[in-house]
């Protein structure tokens, strides 16, 4: 199935990001398909929780970046793609390197998207899963 009604590239993402949360994070875009992107964010101290592993809300933030790019893709140029509800399952805790995440679509409604992500780290170990339902609006609407 064809989902992109854009064109979309690993340029494109990257330059799309720039300078918003995403950017602060070094999230990069590393990989567009058919029917997914794929994401890396290294794990630093501005990536951290104060035990010294990753956040979870930077396991958040990975996912819907990723996701609602995306999404945003999937669209006509009248139409945007904004979260509505987010479900993380963190599965492992992360200390060092990056993780990587992989988002694809399981959903493309007319109305809402719902996209699954999957974060592993850099020897492939689940880290987290997140389901990310985004709503469908009129750009006029923001």
């Amino acid at each position: 199935m064809k989902i992109w009604k854009k064109e979309i590239n690993v340029k494109l993402l990257n330059e799309r990001n720039k300078g918003f949360l995403s950017d602060h994070l070094n999230i990069v875009f590393t990989e567009v398909g058919k029917d997914f992107v794929k994401a890396k964010m290294p794990v630093a101290n501005y990536t951290m929780q104060p035990n010294k592993i990753m956040h979870g809300g930077a396991s958040c933030v990975l996912a819907e970046t990723i996701a609602s790019a995306a999404a945003n893709y999937c669209v006509d140029n009248d139409k945007l793609c904004v979260g509505q509800s987010i479900f993380t399952n963190h599965i492992r805790p992360v200390k060092e390197g990056f993780v990587l995440a992989k988002a694809f679509l399981i959903h493309l409604g007319k109305k809402t998207h719902i996209w699954q992500i999957n974060i592993t780290d850099d020897n492939d170990k689940a880290i987290s899963q997140t389901q990310l339902t985004l709503v469908v609006i009129d750009k006029t609407s923001i």
